[in-house]
């Protein structure tokens, strides 16, 4: 055991040191931007530890609290650095939608074009968040058409639908987790237990369809079942 906490030690300062160097490739200032905030607030709580009369006490707290600013800083530039990198990759909507705090279900790839156009789905208390990521004509009409899926499906839930992307009434990549955890709830934790059931059990359905065998007709188009 003792020499299993030096190797799990060493191995998240390596992970600390790697995050830190990509993170620095598209920031190259977050080294004196994170040392600032850490040794500002350190400053500050010190300062009050003398005008207070207690600046040991206080410097013990200001280093502990600077750390934690220290930190806290680095992982929020860490993140848009790593979602910056992401962002007009497929796929990178995805990633964000399942960083998504608990209470969340997350299913993939609900819709898709032969281009690549894809729309993902998340289940919470503000109900039925559809995300889609593309070209914006072609996944407006894909949402709206897994909208209606939607609708039939699970009548009462509210279903929001959100566009990934910079242009007007989309949402960019780097606010979309924000964008989400923002709406409103309109259900309870019961309701969306509920909800993902009844979702999950038609993508089972779906799933376990018979397909014909050979090649499959002119004109014919696959069942758009959820895979999640």
């Amino acid at each position: 055991m003792a020499s299993k906490e030096p190797s799990e030690k060493s191995g998240r300062l390596k992970q600390i040191r790697l995050a830190y160097q990509q993170t620095k490739k598209a920031d190259p200032w977050v080294g004196l931007i994170v040392a600032a905030w850490g040794l500002g607030v350190f400053a500050v709580l010190l300062a009050i530890g003398f005008w207070w009369g207690h600046p040991i006490y206080l410097g013990i707290l200001g280093a502990l609290v600077g750390l934690l600013a220290a930190a806290f800083i680095f992982g929020r530039r860490a993140e848009k650095s790593v979602l910056g990198q992401m962002e007009g990759q497929p796929g990178a909507a995805l990633a964000v939608m399942q960083s998504l705090k608990r209470g969340w279900v997350v299913t993939p790839t609900v819709a898709i074009t032969r281009q690549q156009d894809v729309v993902h789905r998340a289940v919470g208390r503000p109900g039925i968040i559809l995300v889609g990521e593309g070209q914006p004509g072609r996944v407006t009409r894909l949402l709206a058409d897994e909208k209606k899926r939607m609708s039939r499906l699970v009548a009462s839930t509210v279903v929001h639908t959100i566009i990934v992307g910079n242009d007007e009434g989309q949402v960019p990549l780097l606010k979309l987790q924000r964008h989400i955890m923002k709406l409103t709830p309109t259900m309870a934790k019961p309701e969306v237990a509920v909800v993902n059931d009844r979702l999950r059990a038609v993508g089972d359905l779906m799933k376990n369809m018979p397909v014909p065998k050979g090649p499959m007709p002119k004109g014919a188009r696959m069942p758009r079942g959820p895979r999640g």
